[in-house]
């Protein structure tokens, strides 16, 4: 069920080495289960963070096939014996947007054939409250492991150019129609037996940024920081950073390091008896692809293509920019990208002079002239009225309690941290915080405030609020083999919901027991949102059964 050749002896394959008899866990579709009356599913290839993959038999076209499920992890999962997908009940409302999303991007890939450096998908269909995408099946090897393979690790640009270039396009026509690779890696890239390297691994976009409720797909040295960070969002330019990551791979023979940590230094060091086998224009456009913030980073795949193949427009634009700033000198040892040689222009920061200014004398001279038209203008005012102000006045503006308006702390999203360092808001009011669970607002920020907001209050006057602590978890607890009321029991102390479902009893169990093995969805150990509903696994009655008779069967002619 792996290379679907046909069995000579025993349960392992001699084509292939895969054994027949792998148990495969129940929350995943079995062997030998047909999809839409054509597909036989096989042996499981891979769980990513939204989708299972499984090898397949086309029975209609007699071929072999990969077929794509959505089954995001920690959202659903399957009870034992059932093909239905089971959605945890916390998620309900937004599984149902993520499978639109997973139906939508295959759709879109199904549409786009005639890419050279994608494998086609022919088939995208709902079945078993879940989703499905059969694409053709093709003998890869990952562009990491062919890397490791090479006797240093890495290939020359003239080999790397064949393998990427044509990637391109294909990456190209992917942004035109709406989609964002999002998790271009060695591991993603793919060299096929048709020489030909192909985009793999497409998740939805969800899959590829923190923020999503399903598990982020993090690629070290590959993922970009607006994949990290919510102030940016996922663009064009956030495959380019990581395609260009996978060039610098290629061609260096490490990692880059990962985005966030360059943030603090985004030095990118090549040795230079790398670098000098690598052409300038090449280093100059991984520098511009390997940017951190996207806003600085090469924009489009156009142009980030006429960099590598250093066109007519871009060779004029570097020469003209030699004519300001000459080539800076690398250094024997290593010779560093972009970013670090051209700092300012590459990172955006505006640069300081550090050096005195020449007329730093003269604007001291203007200061000390305003400063003494004050004090002269100050004591006229005193002579004319006779000072500052009597001692009644004084008394009475002392004793007056200023007031201000309490601002809305919670729509903002502020965290508790973000209000601490507001000098202004401190001055004003005395803020004190508390922290509560949550099922509705993200940990750590603000979502109750004692005090509404546009009232007037005094200065200093108290108001408390309230910090997320996000939502309120529990492991579930084993209630393998307890009866039904000792079992909920257990659960509902620990503050979930529980419902039931009844499996067949053939006598050997006491009804209203729980299944000894699989006992739950969520499984035991599991960490799980307080308040989230709990299936259990129940023995029914014992099932007797009436032997027919037969002088009761099917009356003869």
């Amino acid at each position: 069920m792996n290379c679907f050749e046909e069995l000579t002896e025993g349960s392992i394959c001699a084509n292939c080495g895969y054994d027949n008899d792998t148990q495969v866990s129940f929350i995943y579709l079995q062997p030998k289960t047909v999809l839409n009356d054509r597909y036989a599913i096989g042996a499981l290839l891979s769980h990513e963070s939204d989708a299972a993959t499984y090898m397949a038999y086309d029975m209609d076209l007699g071929q072999v096939v990969c077929v794509r499920e959505f089954l995001p992890k920690g959202i659903a999962t399957r009870l034992e014996g059932n093909v239905e997908v089971h959605v945890r009940e916390k998620f309900k409302s937004s599984y149902d947007k993520l499978k639109e999303s997973f139906i939508k991007l295959w759709t879109t890939i199904s549409e786009l054939k005639s890419l050279s450096a994608v494998i086609p998908t022919y088939d995208v269909f709902e079945l078993n409250e879940t989703a499905y995408a059969v694409s053709e099946y093709m003998e890869t090897i990952t562009l990491r492991e062919f890397l490791l393979r090479n006797p240093d690790g890495n290939i020359l640009w003239d080999q790397a150019r064949i393998m990427f270039m044509p990637v391109l396009t294909t990456l190209e026509a992917l942004h035109a129609n709406g989609i964002i690779h999002g998790g271009i890696c060695p591991d993603n890239l793919v060299l096929c037996r048709d020489g030909k390297v192909r985009l793999n691994g497409f998740c939805i976009s969800e899959a590829n940024t923190m923020s999503s409720e399903l598990e982020f797909n993090v690629n070290e040295g590959y993922t970009a920081i607006e994949q990290y960070d919510n102030n940016h969002k996922m663009c064009p330019a956030t495959d380019i950073y990581a395609f260009s990551a996978c060039i610098f791979r290629a061609l260096v023979g490490q990692n880059p390091p990962s985005a966030k940590s360059r943030e603090a230094n985004d030095k990118l060091m090549i040795p230079n008896t790398i670098a000098e086998k690598i052409p300038t224009y090449v280093i100059r456009a991984l520098g511009g692809g390997l940017q951190i913030y996207p806003e600085k980073r090469t924009q489009d795949i156009e142009t980030f293509r006429e960099q590598l193949n250093a066109s007519p427009t871009v060779q004029a634009a570097a020469a003209q920019e030699e004519e300001v700033k000459k080539e800076p000198k690398f250094t024997k040892k290593e010779e560093v990208v972009d970013p670090i040689e051209e700092e300012e222009y590459y990172r955006g920061y505006p640069g300081y002079d550090d050096k005195p200014k020449k007329n730093g004398s003269k604007i001291a001279i203007v200061i000390l002239v305003i400063l003494i038209i004050a004090a002269v203008g100050a004591g006229v005012y005193v002579a004319k009225n006779g000072g500052f102000g009597n001692k009644e006045e004084n008394t009475s503006q002392s004793a007056a309690v200023k007031q201000y308006e309490v601002p809305d702390f919670v729509s903002a999203g502020y965290t508790q941290s973000d209000i601490e360092n507001n000098g202004a808001w401190n001055k004003q009011f005395k803020l004190t915080f508390v922290s509560k669970y949550s099922t509705d607002v993200e940990e750590g920020i603000v979502f109750e405030q004692s005090v509404e907001s546009g009232k007037k209050v005094d200065e200093q006057t108290e108001i408390q609020l309230t910090v997320s602590k996000g939502v309120q978890t529990e492991s579930v607890p084993n209630v393998a083999g307890q009866s039904l009321d000792d079992a909920k029991k257990t659960l509902e102390d620990k503050g979930f919901k529980v419902s039931t479902v009844e499996i067949y009893n053939d006598g050997s169990h006491e009804a209203d027991t729980v299944k000894e093995s699989y006992a739950s969805a969520p499984a035991a150990g599991e960490t799980v949102a307080v308040g989230e509903e709990i299936v259990l696994q129940v023995y029914g009655e014992v099932q007797s059964t009436t032997a027919v008779e037969p002088e009761n069967d099917i009356g003869t002619d």
